[in-house]
């Protein structure tokens, strides 16, 4: 998978992530303006969350090409 195959596959995976806490919730069919602070929280982190395991997944399987991951990953 090239990099940019990756970056529209973890974009597909967070729209999921999000699709799905919304869905949970029954919030799925309510306009994001009806959401609070909390609840964009709440999916911003679990949409992050899954980047993670995603990218540590990636840095595993080919960590020859994964210099600026690993680097976003540690930073801080």
């Amino acid at each position: 998978m090239t990099d940019d195959e990756w970056q529209a596959h973890v974009t597909r995976e967070a729209a999921r992530e999000i699709g799905a806490w919304l869905e949970a919730r029954g919030r799925l069919d309510r306009p994001i303006s009806t959401l609070s602070l909390r609840d964009l929280e709440a999916m911003a982190d679990n949409a992050i969350s899954h980047f993670i395991v995603l990218a540590s997944r990636r840095i595993r399987e080919k960590p020859e090409s994964s210099g600026a991951l690993t680097s976003l990953l540690l930073a801080g």
